[in-house]
């Protein structure tokens, strides 16, 4: 029975409040370069990152002590810290003390040592400053409390074992829970099972309807014991695909003969879970948070007895049952739970909880990424932040005397940005492209968190504050990490309301180190042509392999229009919303029903509908608006009833365009008046620069793939099911060039004709 040393301490050692007053906490990537500037500054000889290991009681116990002096005779255990040391809770210190003593306990039994010194180094980030706290022990009292803590964790270490192996058992003799597969989905379904099992990383492209989630989900649960997996991630960019995957796993568990004991946890968002959004996350201010560790276990072993999924729903039930906040025992549950089913920044964002479980516990994982195609625009809004002057001068007007210097001191590196000799003149629009961000600027923003939060420690729960500091606190990490992949954009609209972002072109640089901590990840979606776009921008590796499913829909279902004497290019648009409207009406009469049509922006859309309604009073007609409440995006939907008639206008990659279902004669057919290319301005000639350079493929990088993938996402909401009818007319001369219709699908063409 395997275990981290982390982990044991993890469940053993805690207990108390659950205390979140002591952060912000740095991001891996800090501590890592807090660890070295600590390591860097001791004596030959010593010996960083120490890999220790050992059994205790039948557990066999692994870990990494951050650094051992032999000369010395002391081990050390070193935590990042931002804020005032004295504030650490006495249960999180004695949590570090339980990790480093047994770390202790193991280096003393590998080299025979009688005794040892302990040292606690807390490394304050933002002061640069270390406290040592320390301590001399008997290799004895280290092993008697390391027995403790293995005795306390044993019990539960048994039910995990003997859980895994029932789990395996059941998955190996897993049965698909339908007489046969549809069409499409046994290649799908036999290509997943070959990556997982073979360690590979994959994209698969499959046309909607053919029942993907299933497909994927089922071949990746089979291969799980083959293969000694030890986790299953299932990751959306939508909610409503992580009600599809909790909806497949338990029509595949409904299907066997026998339970299947596999535990399914759905992982959602702070502002979805929190049930006191008003309360600080401490036991002064949360009751859901007073003596959370306390009542976790009983909680926890609840939450693991319990029959069927754990979904948002039922995590609720049980925290709300044990006084426990729902939020924070999700994410302990993800701890122990086989199939994690959560959104894609819980395993690839900055501080993302999945990926250091997986680091922290040595995980054998398989992603599963639902509609893959996402991630490129996702990944760039992780790994981007922007700074508002505007903020900052607000939140300073009523701040408290004990921030006013800090705040100062930004404001003042505010001023100085933006009265830099080598800037130009300011405009209301255009944005100056900085080569590196701003270091004073960035050095008091380190100071400004740090203040704040010590600040908060002691002080009521302050929303404008909290902004501020996790603005800036995300500006300080990734101006750090600025290279290449990234640019700095200073923006000047009016006095005092400047913006100053870090913008991520290229996420593969980050999401790179992700894809290799997993065995194995399947990237599926509609939409992943070319490949080696979405390989290049994501980051995996070469030896990624792609494979395109025959899609299960028939040429017979659809009827595809190419347009080509009308341009909807920039400068042609004014002209082109008279022919537009007609075209639209033509159709209409030829087979009344119900239809879409997808524009490049809400300006263009508007001038089209105005004129239809002009021209064609009698067609009822309803369209988007912009920031839709969801009660209006359900309405604008609800208008597309079984037998209907209208037309609704839509912008394409909106909220219409992609992840909605309208099968049978609930949408008759859709209009696409773009290619859907990204506006030509500074930042994205500045993307098609880089890219270019990068990957030799600017324009198509920048322009033509991210556009085409939004073309394809809306037309695709026409033929959902194998019994769909309906057709697809593609407005603008450049849709029959072979290098656009090349990146279509190929299916389409079996039904193309001229309007």
């Amino acid at each position: 029975m395997k275990v981290a040393v982390r982990t044991l301490c993890e469940f053993a050692a805690r207990a108390g409040d659950l205390d979140h007053r002591y952060t912000p906490s740095p991001t891996a990537e800090q501590g890592r370069q807090g660890h070295r500037k600590v390591q860097a500054g001791r004596p030959e000889g010593y010996q960083p990152e120490l890999r220790l290991q050992g059994e205790c009681l039948g557990l066999s116990l692994s870990g990494r002590a951050d650094g051992y002096d032999p000369g010395r005779g002391r081990l050390e255990e070193i935590k990042t810290h931002r804020g005032d040391l004295s504030r650490l809770s006495d249960a999180q210190q004695a949590l570090h003390w339980a990790q480093l003593r047994c770390y202790g306990a193991l280096l003393c039994a590998s080299e025979g040592l009688a005794s040892l010194e302990l040292a606690l180094v807390y490394y304050d980030l933002g002061r640069e400053r270390e406290t040592l706290v320390t301590e001399t022990a008997s290799a004895g009292d280290l092993w008697q409390g390391l027995e403790a803590l293995c005795r306390r964790y044993l019990a539960w270490a048994r039910q995990e074992q003997a859980h895994r192996q029932r789990r395996d058992q059941a998955l190996a003799g897993l049965r698909f829970p339908f007489a046969d597969f549809r069409e499409g989905q046994r290649p799908l379904a036999e290509a997943v099972f070959r990556a997982v099992s073979r360690d590979r990383p994959m994209m698969l492209q499959a046309a909607t309807g053919l029942g993907k989630t299933l497909g994927t989900l089922f071949p990746a649960l089979m291969a799980m014991p083959r293969i000694g997996q030890d986790r299953l991630f299932f990751l959306t960019a939508r909610t409503t695909g992580r009600g599809l995957a909790l909806a497949g796993v338990e029509r595949i568990r409904s299907a066997q003969a026998a339970d299947v004991p596999l535990r399914v946890l759905e992982l959602s968002s702070k502002q979805h879970a929190c049930e006191h959004p008003d309360r600080a996350c401490h036991g002064e201010s949360c009751p859901l948070a007073k003596g959370f560790f306390d009542r976790l276990g009983v909680a926890r072993q609840a939450a693991v007895d319990s029959d069927g999924p754990l979904d948002q729903t039922r995590v609720r039930e049980i925290a709300l049952a044990h006084g426990l906040c729902p939020y924070y025992l999700a994410q302990e549950l993800s701890r122990w739970c086989d199939l994690v089913i959560g959104d894609v920044n819980h395993y690839f964002d900055q501080s993302a909880l999945l990926h250091a479980l997986t680091q922290q516990n040595d995980w054998r994982i398989t992603l599963l990424l639902d509609e893959a195609h996402n991630l490129v625009n996702r990944a760039r809004a992780m790994y981007s932040v922007e700074l508002s002057q505007q903020r900052l001068l607000a939140v300073r007007r009523g701040a408290p005397v004990a921030l006013k210097q800090p705040l100062q001191r930004v404001a003042r590196q505010w001023q100085a940005l933006l009265k830099h000799p080598d800037l130009p003149a300011p405009t209301a629009d255009e944005a100056v492209q900085l080569d590196q961000p701003p270091q004073a600027l960035a050095a008091a923003l380190g100071g400004l968190v740090t203040a704040i939060t010590d600040y908060l420690s002691e002080h009521p729960a302050d929303a404008a504050l909290q902004e501020l500091m996790f603005e800036a606190l995300a500006y300080t990490r990734l101006a750090e990490l600025f290279a290449d992949h990234s640019l700095c954009e200073l923006r000047r609209p009016g006095r005092g309301r400047a913006t100053l972002a870090l913008i991520n072109l290229v996420p593969a640089d980050f999401l790179a180190p992700r894809f290799r901590a997993a065995r194995s990840s399947v990237l599926f979606s509609a939409t992943l042509t070319p490949p080696v776009y979405h390989r290049d921008l994501l980051g995996l590796p070469p030896e990624t392999r792609w494979q395109e499913v025959a899609s299960p829909f028939r040429a017979s279902q659809l009827q595809l229009h190419l347009v080509r004497d009308i341009s909807t290019r920039y400068l042609h648009r004014a002209a082109s919303v008279a022919p537009i409207a007609a075209l639209l009406g033509r159709h209409y009469r030829a087979c009344e029903g119900n239809y879409l049509a997808y524009f490049s922006s809400f300006a263009y859309l508007e001038a089209v509908y105005e004129h239809f309604r002009a021209v064609a009073p009698n067609i009822p007609v309803w369209r988007q608006a912009p920031a839709m409440a969801p009660a209006q995006r359900q309405e604008f939907l609800d208008r597309f009833q079984p037998g209907g008639r209208g037309i609704g206008f839509a912008v394409l990659g909106g909220a219409f365009a992609e992840g909605i279902d309208l099968p049978g004669d609930r949408l008759r057919g859709a209009f696409v008046a773009t290619l859907g290319l990204p506006p030509f301005n500074s930042r994205n000639e500045i993307l098609r620069q880089r890219l270019q350079a990068r990957f030799g493929a600017g324009y198509q990088y920048a322009y033509l793939y991210p556009g085409l993938e939004k073309v394809i996402q809306a037309a695709g909401r026409v033929i959902r099911t194998p019994t769909d009818e309906g057709e697809i007319v593609l407005i603008d001369d450049r849709f029959a060039r072979p290098e656009v219709t090349a990146l279509l699908p190929k299916w389409w063409f079996a039904a193309a004709e001229n309007p």
